[in-house]
């Protein structure tokens, strides 16, 4: 085609001389710009935040946190552009000493210690550390929980679009392990269960209050229930009540590092309070405890009398064997069921 004839004009690209119609000029110069001058406009799962906002929330009685509040603080000052603060709220502390220690923190950076005078329980606390907090994101973790990653913080911001993410637990390398503690048989029998392709299986079900991170949203609109002031199921009820309202669980691999072991005696004490709480509450927990599946069961089959029976003969020698130096796993077990049946039976009378 001559170059010259006056229906069509060039257009150098890159040094290639195209020749065009003057009928589709404006066709071709929008071809043309669309591309090789695009526009970038953001693609869906591909912004980049500006900025983070990260609430630390650490609920407390009597256990010195100084140390955990220092190692989530460097790991979070080694975040670009991520605006936190630390919260630790104090339920109702007794010790004097405890209260002095964690009194420090007041003075490291974006970090408040957060006295209350009385003791709320395990739900309270963390609804009131929940109201407390600025920012969006909340990451609630327990007082006598210890950081063993060095990302740990890391791994939780890169599933902050997340409604709520559950990182579970192991058993600290550093942790003393005494000898005997039945505590640590306990967890140690369950560490297996922790893993997240094993939680999410069931991810409502096996979800704890000591390591996760939720937007503050979704715990102001569904909080904790505060009728539980006594130890034990708050979390169960909360995995729950999340699943009626449609809130995923997201489960990863992110634990905290448990490092701490009561005696066995404080332990038992805290499993009968647990027993207590887990009979109140039956009607809301039933479906979400295998312990009061199990108890339940054996009360329509009219079998409950035989761990009943066993109770009332053996309960106190159990006891003693499971605050003594040896004891088993198999007699907690039994224990349990057979106290839990005893609760039945009494509060049904």
């Amino acid at each position: 085609m001559p170059m010259n004839d006056h229906k069509y004009f060039s257009i150098d690209i890159f040094g290639e001389n195209l020749l065009c119609h003057k009928k589709n000029e404006s066709l071709t110069i929008l071809v043309f710009f669309y591309y090789f001058c695009p526009i970038n406009h953001p693609q869906e799962g591909n912004m980049q935040d500006s900025s983070i906002a990260l609430s630390i929330l650490i609920p407390t009685y009597n256990q010195v946190c100084v140390a955990l509040v220092r190692s989530l603080q460097a790991q979070a000052e080694q975040e670009s552009d991520l605006s936190y603060e630390i919260l630790v709220g104090d339920d109702g502390s007794t010790d004097p000493a405890v209260i002095e220690a964690n009194e420090g923190i007041n003075s490291l950076p974006h970090c408040r210690y957060i006295i209350r005078g009385i003791n709320t329980g395990r739900s309270a606390i963390r609804n009131h550390l929940a109201r407390e907090a600025r920012h969006d994101l909340l990451l609630f973790i327990d007082s006598h929980m210890s950081v063993v990653s060095n990302d740990y913080i890391t791994r939780y911001l890169r599933c902050r679009n997340h409604d709520l993410v559950y990182g579970g637990y192991s058993i600290s390398k550093s942790a003393a392990k005494p000898k005997g503690n039945l505590r640590l048989a306990y967890e140690q029998s369950c560490i297996s269960q922790q893993r997240a392709e094993e939680r999410a299986l069931s991810p409502h079900a096996h979800f704890h209050t000591c390591n996760f991170m939720v937007h503050r949203e979704v715990m102001l609109r569904h909080p904790l229930d505060e009728r539980f002031t006594r130890y034990g199921y708050e979390d169960v009820l909360y995995g729950k009540t999340l699943k009626e309202a449609g809130i995923s669980i997201f489960h990863i691999d992110n634990p905290l590092g448990f490092n701490h072991f009561e005696s066995n005696e404080r332990f038992m004490e805290k499993t009968d309070e647990g027993l207590q709480t887990l009979w109140d509450f039956h009607e809301e927990l039933r479906g979400y405890s295998r312990l009061l599946t199990l108890a339940e069961r054996l009360e329509r089959w009219h079998l409950s009398w035989l761990p009943r029976c066993f109770f009332r003969m053996a309960g106190d020698a159990l006891r003693r064997h499971l605050t003594g130096s040896h004891p088993t796993l198999s007699a907690f077990k039994a224990y349990r069921l057979g106290m839990l049946c005893m609760l039945m039976k009494q509060l049904k009378k």
